[in-house]
């Protein structure tokens, strides 16, 4: 009885969480047309929904309280559309972690740096892996960390170092990948990895 009880108080947590971010977001601030007759304040579901990439339906699910099994990038998507403040975002992958006993860490969220920065002590374990090749990459798909091994390897992805040392801007995998022709030569099977 117990865990049901609990289970309706993480559910209405979730829900009272998501409809008051959205309820604060005009269409305005959200970069939307502020189109009809509003029945309550800030965004429609469907507004959010869009904002984020997801379907209606989905985003009414998780506004009822049912985040269980929501992935990493659609809470990040999430976050984005509701203009969530760091905090926000920490607690709505606590309340995510608290309704399907996932770790937060195991959802993959690396918002404690600002994007593109790795910490210290990743870079050193990348660092220390001196056999293989090792790098890091984020949501996006930018190698934003490599070992040795790894720069090397991925010479053709990351491009020339500019006369400072510096990378001369972001690797991204996805970017080489279809739009470079030199990834062609890069992977074997091309169509495959595409």
């Amino acid at each position: 009885m117990d865990s049901r009880k609990n289970a309706r108080a993480a559910q209405a947590e979730v829900r009272e969480f998501l409809t008051t971010r959205r309820a604060r977001i005009t269409p305005d601030a959200a970069g939307l047309p502020a189109t009809g007759n509003r029945r309550v304040p800030g965004l429609r579901r469907s507004e959010v929904a869009h904002l984020a990439g997801i379907s209606v339906d989905y985003y009414a699910k998780l506004e009822r309280g049912q985040i269980a099994g929501a992935s990493a990038g659609v809470l990040e998507t999430l976050a984005r559309a509701l203009q969530l403040s760091e905090a926000e975002h920490r607690h709505l992958y606590d309340l995510a972690s608290a309704a399907d006993g996932v770790p937060t860490s195991a959802r993959g969220r690396s918002r404690s740096t600002r994007p593109h920065q790795v910490r210290a002590s990743l870079e050193r374990v990348v660092d220390a892996i001196t056999g293989a090749v090792a790098f890091v990459r984020d949501e996006m798909q930018d190698i934003v960390a490599a070992n040795d091994l790894g720069r090397e390897f991925y010479r053709p992805v990351l491009g020339e170092k500019d006369a400072s040392g510096a990378q001369s801007g972001r690797a991204n995998l996805a970017r080489f990948q279809f739009l470079d022709p030199a990834s062609r030569e890069f992977y074997p099977d091309w169509d495959t990895m595409a």
